[in-house]
């Protein structure tokens, strides 16, 4: 950790909240393209910027949850996991507060933004690729933002939050195969269906395995607060821009919508296709 040495000289007394938290410099951020200012282009810069102190803080659990498992700490991962279903709970809360600006409020500065979007977000595709959600097609919107794309590349490169639960699977005794990262259609669907079969006996033997099958429970958690906010990021496009073309060139509402059923973890969802009754408590 560091501080701006203008801000807070080393060795010169104690830290101030201000100074620990950067306070004047973050204040600082919010700058209005609109001319003059419009009042909700305020909010919505605040809401966005918000939205990506979270996504840091979702990539620094992931990075930890994916050394956790590979570690066999299956509890510990768990708790970490759940942090961030904790964190996605107040990511899809925080739409309701952009729904507070009505049509005219949004449109009397959009134009503005062009051509940004949220589709851009960085942060947001190194959270979906360190889930395992894949598409090597959106680096193509960083070829003038290296550091970015850098940072995109090295996750595609690295593996998934999902390869480090099944890799602690099989570390436990479980069929679950791992996923190269070029294998073709036929090969994935021969391991997606191998490692159902891996989790449909975890689930059967729970009792056996608590720690395995709570810290699963907690993915799937996670993987459906993804799609609750995917699901209220939709409504709220519709209800602030209807169906009009994204600021940044995508169809907007239209687009997000293709992007309801990613999943990151589809085998803890397909278990429950074929999943016998078993005792629980």
């Amino acid at each position: 950790m560091s501080f701006d040495e203008k801000t807070h000289p080393p060795g010169q007394g104690a830290v101030s909240y201000g100074s620990y938290l950067c306070v004047p410099q973050l204040t600082s951020l919010q700058q209005l393209v609109s001319e003059p200012g419009h009042h909700d282009e305020m909010l919505f810069i605040i809401v966005h910027q918000t939205y990506e102190l979270w996504f840091k803080q979702l990539l620094h659990e992931l990075d930890t949850i994916g050394e956790m498992m590979r570690a066999g700490h299956a509890l510990a991962a768990g708790r970490l996991v759940n942090r961030c279903v904790e964190i996605q709970k107040v990511l899809v809360r925080q739409v309701a507060v952009i729904e507070t600006m009505t049509p005219m409020d949004f449109l009397a500065f959009r134009d503005k933004l062009q051509p940004a979007s949220g589709f851009q977000s960085a942060q947001f595709r190194e959270f979906e690729y360190a889930l395992g959600i894949r598409d090597a097609g959106y680096l193509k919107n960083y070829e003038s933002d290296n550091e970015s794309r850098e940072r995109l590349e090295g996750r595609l490169a690295a593996p998934p939050v999902p390869e480090a639960f099944f890799a602690l699977l099989r570390d436990r005794g479980f069929d679950a195969p791992p996923l190269p990262l070029d294998a073709d259609d036929d090969a994935r669907a021969a391991i997606r269906e191998t490692r159902v079969a891996a989790v449909s006996r975890l689930y059967a033997e729970f009792e056996a395995h608590y720690d395995l099958f709570m810290l699963a429970e907690a993915l799937i958690e996670m993987d459906q607060q993804l799609m609750l906010w995917r699901q209220r990021h939709v409504v709220m496009v519709e209800r602030v821009i209807g169906g009009r073309r994204g600021t940044g060139g995508s169809s907007g509402a239209g687009y997000l919508k293709t992007t309801l059923e990613k999943r990151a973890f589809p085998e803890l969802w397909d278990l429950r296709t074929s999943m016998s009754v078993h005792h629980s408590y």
